[in-house]
């Protein structure tokens, strides 16, 4: 027993301080110790295993398959013309099965699946500050950059999965439903089922990259406050703010640089004579934007004194 009355066993002492005395770390010409390697670290399985086991990712995931369901068993609850050939989005929503599909994307590129991007992205960074485990992981070491790398791709991936998980179950259901008929668009043109598949395919792809901007606008957000419910919430509200915006016509040709102006221009795809205009027009405003975000964020988290 030492002065301070805890007890101590000296032959564990004596065998610590023999192992301590014959372990050498060599240090490599960069400062790390010999063997370390950077590129090992916080691998994107692990973080994607990470993400998943989390609550609020299976709980959202839950969600995107339980909305289809949600939204067929509300067309037979109430009164649904399945042979309706004009109208608009809802509408049509009974006309075949794609046409389901084109209605559950409709109900929910304007804010639903905004705030799912949002919250992965928004809650990565902000999430681990939370906890104060962010000091931790860097002290590990993980490089800053590729910490934020990491986070951003598994962050990415979930978007991406969740972005085609709506639309999949969506067509299922839509194909129980109604079946697999032709695919017809509000201005009455039909198409055959199999290319109603592929323009789905390509709004779903077209929809990730639009959505680019609220990834990067949510990971500046996530690593410049330690509060990940705001830095989702600040998201969704300029998504929202951008989305009210564009309603006001007398903002006229102002309105096109607003990044939730080309939102809905994947709806030109259930044309037979496709306009690329509008989507060509989205896609380089959401990779301007999203890319500036996405550099803003890399700076601040770069210079950011980490104290939780």
């Amino acid at each position: 027993m030492n002065e301070n009355g805890v007890h101590t066993d000296p032959g564990a002492l004596n065998d610590l301080t023999d192992a301590a005395a014959q372990q050498h770390t060599e240090v490599a010409p960069d400062g790390s110790s010999v063997g370390y390697k950077a590129r090992r670290t916080l691998r994107i399985h692990v973080e994607l295993q990470r993400q998943i086991r989390r609550r609020r990712t299976q709980l959202v995931l839950g969600f995107l398959v339980l909305l289809p369901f949600i939204l067929a068993l509300s067309f037979e609850i109430g009164q649904s013309d399945p042979n309706r050939r004009s109208g608009g989005f809802v509408d049509l929503a009974t006309a075949s099965g794609i046409n389901f599909v084109v209605l559950t994307l409709f109900v929910s590129s304007s804010f639903l699946l905004p705030m799912i991007v949002a919250l992965f992205f928004g809650d990565t960074i902000a999430s681990e500050a939370s906890w104060s485990s962010l000091k931790y992981l860097l002290a590990a070491p993980i490089p800053r950059h590729r910490l934020l790398r990491q986070k951003a791709i598994s962050s990415g991936l979930l978007s991406v999965f969740a972005l085609a998980l709506l639309p999949a179950v969506a067509l299922g259901v839509g194909v129980a439903w109604y079946g697999a008929g032709e695919v017809v668009s509000p201005t009455g043109e039909a198409a055959p089922f199999g290319d109603g598949v592929l323009g789905m395919a390509l709004a779903v792809v077209y929809i990730s990259i639009n959505l680019f901007w609220v990834a990067g606008l949510a990971m500046f957000l996530s690593v410049s406050t330690d509060a990940p419910l705001g830095a989702v919430g600040g998201t969704v509200l300029v998504s929202i703010v951008s989305q009210i915006l564009d309603q006001i016509e007398p903002l006229g040709d102002l309105r096109n640089y607003l990044p939730t102006h080309y939102a809905m221009a994947w709806a030109d795809l259930l044309s037979t004579d496709i306009d690329w205009s509008e989507m060509t027009r989205g896609t380089f405003s959401a990779l301007v934007y999203g890319g500036i975000f996405t550099l803003l964020a890399a700076r601040q988290f770069k210079t950011k004194d980490i104290t939780s």
